[in-house]
């Protein structure tokens, strides 16, 4: 099959590809992440995910999610990811004008009330997103592990926008590689000048869910066993009772984190 005549096609392909290249080259990063992450949970610590425009997706991906569980803390700043009106009023334009001022990442960092044994994920295709590496960097100053989901491909060929030259990459505790190329898109259509299909959401995605299930084996490991969000499928009492456990835990693990 002539896959340039299917570019859906094309597009699963590539995507599989780069798949395969995260379970080739990625695997000890993402159990060298899972260490850390349960570390931080069986400490009734919390796990803080930072990402500002699209990268939100994947904050949302981790927690909270069907087949997941509490310990991690979604920090989702609707200014830098309010897509949905795209012009006007919570416009894109500000969103992206946003994520440039990195004194704001400083102040989301102050504000999540991160405690002496969180560890915190922070995640930016680019890598270079002032706002994201000066919440990086604050981390480092509080001696909190730094996880990093980036391309490393394009943040090392991008330059760097923070004020002291830095990038995501030169952050990282521990960089898990999304594994998609420059530019992110992927696939060519005759007609059209640049390309379409960006990766990342999806390699991303694949990653996040990836390290979550590492990070549930250690929990067990440590012998922790934490309570699940259950889809409904399995039963409506069931999934509410599963729900409500996991909103408890959650909402203690914050009053511990905003006590200390």
């Amino acid at each position: 099959m002539n896959t340039e005549q299917y570019p859906s096609i094309e597009y699963l392909m590539i995507i599989k590809q780069y798949i395969e290249k995260i379970q080739t080259s990625q695997i000890p990063s993402i159990q060298q992440a899972a260490k850390i992450c349960a570390r931080s949970i069986s400490s009734n610590g919390l796990v803080h995910l930072f990402a500002s425009g699209h990268s939100r997706a994947l904050v949302e991906e981790m927690f909270p999610r069907y087949g997941s569980f509490p310990g991690f803390n979604p920090l989702v700043e609707l200014s830098l990811t309010f897509h949905s009106q795209v012009v006007g009023s919570n416009g894109q334009a500000q969103a992206m004008y946003l994520e440039n001022v990195q004194e704001l990442g400083k102040i989301i960092l102050e504000n999540a009330n991160i405690a002496p044994n969180d560890s915190v994920i922070v995640i930016s295709n680019s890598g270079i997103t002032p706002v994201v590496v000066e919440f990086a960097l604050g981390a480092k100053l509080l001696d909190i592990p730094v996880i990093v989901v980036t391309s490393s491909e394009q943040c090392n060929a991008m330059q760097a926008k923070h004020s002291t030259g830095r990038k995501l990459v030169d952050v990282a505790d521990i960089l898990i590689d999304t594994c998609t190329p420059p530019g992110d898109a992927l696939i060519s259509i005759d007609g059209i000048d640049d390309k379409i299909g960006p990766g990342s959401t999806v390699t991303g995605a694949v990653i996040i869910n990836a390290l979550k299930c590492e990070i549930a084996k250690e929990l067990v490991r440590l012998g922790v066993t934490p309570p699940v969000f259950v889809n409904a499928y399995f039963g409506e009492e069931r999934s509410k009772k599963a729900k409500k456990a996991c909103w408890d835990e959650f909402r203690f693990r914050l009053s511990r984190s905003a006590s200390t």
